[in-house]
């Protein structure tokens, strides 16, 4: 590989925090990694501007990362893109094609999800212009690892935000442990920087007396992952003494389109939402909706105090699982709060929302703790 193709800059959009991850596999290969400023007011300016006024925030959000990128130096911006329903399909030929329009001047390349493996290789060949198989197989092991070491560190900030003593230390920690998970780069390191991570996370002082409430989180994924498309909305109900969980995240995704079977340990995401949706939904429509509408009769299976849907405004199959929704409440007992967010959405009435379903959950919780204790003392007469 020549000098000059060495400090060649590839860029991908941000979704939360997979930055870490794919910036890893480019180092590990030789190829540097641009990561844009991080998604912000600018962001969303520049990407709404140069996009169609109907398309998703997710769309807009990507073209303003890639605007940014393209200023800020990168030489190549690289898109997922999948088959199927949902537009994301169409997303890369739309975003080039804008990228061209406005007179920007960069390399774009497309990640083909559900390609497994080998779409990662060919991926990797194509960026690097090397054909070391074995040096691009440790690369996406090292990606996948940190993958999953991170959806595991974001679970146990959840469990910490709920219940910290001294309000903002469990993000301070978390903070630590994420430059710990960045500057791991090979098998050695990233089992001590798995101990060395959650060895802050434990450094944080909690009440695990405290009463908290358990709410998952659905919807669509760019919004689930992203905290600034989703208004860091893990971190206000933090705050309210709610303990989170996403259930869609990367690694999840990863064991469905990625790793092979043989090295799967349970039942995947996708395997229990064909088993869970049936009832209600009996085939893909697209985008996450098979996901979501299992995901609220898993919540309710697991006796959770309630279900948070997040989608992008006119995003069809978010807009079809909302709809199905209504139908399950025949056999799914649990408090379900849509969310649609986009450009415009407010930081004041979207909180307001919040503390109002978070208030109705701990209202039925207290109904239904009073209940089994009537029917206990009923019972034992």
């Amino acid at each position: 590989m020549t000098e000059e193709k060495k400090k060649l800059k590839v860029a991908f959009p941000h979704m939360g925090l997979i930055y870490i991850a794919w910036s890893a596999a480019l180092r590990k290969i030789g190829v540097e990694p641009y990561i844009p400023p991080y998604t912000s007011k600018r962001t969303l300016s520049l990407g709404t501007k140069n996009s169609p006024e109907a398309i998703c925030l997710p769309y807009k959000l990507i073209m303003g990362n890639f605007i940014e990128a393209i200023e800020g130096g990168a030489d190549y911006v690289a898109m997922i893109t999948s088959p199927g329903c949902c537009r994301l399909g169409e997303y890369g030929a739309g975003i080039n094609h804008a990228l061209e329009d406005m007179g920007y001047k960069a390399n774009y390349i497309e990640l083909t999800l559900y390609d497994g493996i080998n779409g990662m290789l060919d991926f990797l060949k194509r960026v690097s212009g090397k054909t070391d198989y074995i040096l691009f197989i440790r690369a996406i092991v090292l990606a996948i690892r940190k993958v999953f070491l991170l959806d595991d560190l974001q679970a146990r900030l959840s469990y910490c935000r709920a219940r910290e003593k001294v309000y903002g230390s469990s993000e301070k920690a978390f903070k630590k442990a994420l430059k710990i998970v960045d500057e791991a780069m090979n098998t050695r390191q990233m089992n001590k920087a798995k101990k060395l991570a959650f060895a802050e996370m434990n450094k944080v002082e909690l009440d695990e007396n405290r009463d908290v409430l358990h709410v998952d989180i659905t919807g669509e994924i760019y919004l689930v992952c992203d905290k600034f498309s989703n208004q860091d909305i893990l971190k206000e109900l933090g705050k309210m003494g709610v303990e989170t969980r996403k259930s869609l995240t990367v690694s999840g995704f990863l064991k469905d389109a990625i790793i092979p079977k043989i090295f799967r340990k349970g039942e995947t995401h996708l395997q229990r939402a064909n088993r869970l949706a049936k009832p209600y939904l009996m085939r893909d429509i697209g985008g996450d909706a098979l996901e979501c509408v299992s995901d609220v009769a898993y919540a309710d299976e697991r006796g959770i105090d309630g279900i948070i849907h997040i989608s992008p405004f006119t995003c069809m199959p978010e807009i079809m699982s909302q709809n199905i929704f209504p139908a399950m409440r025949e056999n799914c007992d649990v408090p379900i709060l849509p969310l649609i967010m986009d450009e415009q959405t407010g930081k004041a009435g979207y909180l307001t929302r919040l503390e109002a379903f978070v208030d109705l959950m701990r209202r039925r919780k207290r109904k239904l703790e009073i209940e089994k204790r009537n029917s206990q003392q009923t019972t034992n007469v």
